[in-house]
């Protein structure tokens, strides 16, 4: 598995050269300071990503969250980790939310909570495989919402995922975090996949 190595850009983690904004962060929620992938989405790692997505095979998640725990600096003890949530359709179709399971081998490694029900999604949306950055962007708008009362305070939260494409999921879910007062977020996921181009 290939590592995601700098230069990069210091905030969305894209290793590409940036002159000025970087496009894939430029509009990210303030509240949303970071974002980091383990490794490229290729080769061993895909495989290994689609059977934890697709296969139901749990055990895997121990054994991507090992990759990420070596690639990835552990978050400050005060983190809580909220796994990116399914909607209920692909839920229910599916039968686990892969992006759990990862939540869960990585508070097992840095003895971290994971907050499994703070954030939701509040509609189903498209599968977002072969959707353009502006496409991915619209189709998750509004997508997410906080439950009020699961956690007291405003403590630091790191959003966790499986994969990082263009990052609109996590700065979408960020946006629902802000807006309920949460003012610093990260966000860690297993794979980083090459962006098409869509020029």
């Amino acid at each position: 598995m290939r590592p995601v190595r700098p230069p990069w850009c210091p905030r969305c983690g894209q290793p590409e050269p940036h002159f000025g904004p970087c496009r894939l962060c430029r509009e990210w929620p303030a509240a949303l300071y970071s974002a980091r992938s383990a490794v490229w989405l290729e080769g061993g790692a895909r495989t290994a990503a689609h059977a934890l997505k697709y296969g139901g095979l749990s055990r895997i998640a121990a054994d991507l969250t090992a990759v990420m725990v070596r690639i990835i600096p552990a978050p400050d003890a005060a983190v809580r980790l909220i796994p990116i949530p399914l909607g209920r359709a692909r839920l229910r179709r599916r039968g686990y939310n892969q992006s759990l399971w990862l939540a869960r081998a990585l508070a097992a490694h840095w003895r971290l909570p994971v907050l499994a029900q703070l954030l939701v999604r509040t509609r189903d949306t498209a599968t977002q495989t072969a959707l353009t950055p502006g496409a991915r962007q619209a189709n998750v708008a509004g997508a997410f919402a906080v439950q009020t009362g699961v956690l007291r305070g405003r403590s630091p939260l790191v959003l966790v995922d499986d994969v990082f494409t263009t990052g609109s999921t996590l700065a979408e879910a960020a946006r629902a975090l802000e807006a309920s007062g949460f003012t610093t977020i990260s966000a860690v996921t297993f794979g980083r996949a090459s962006i098409p181009d869509f020029s």
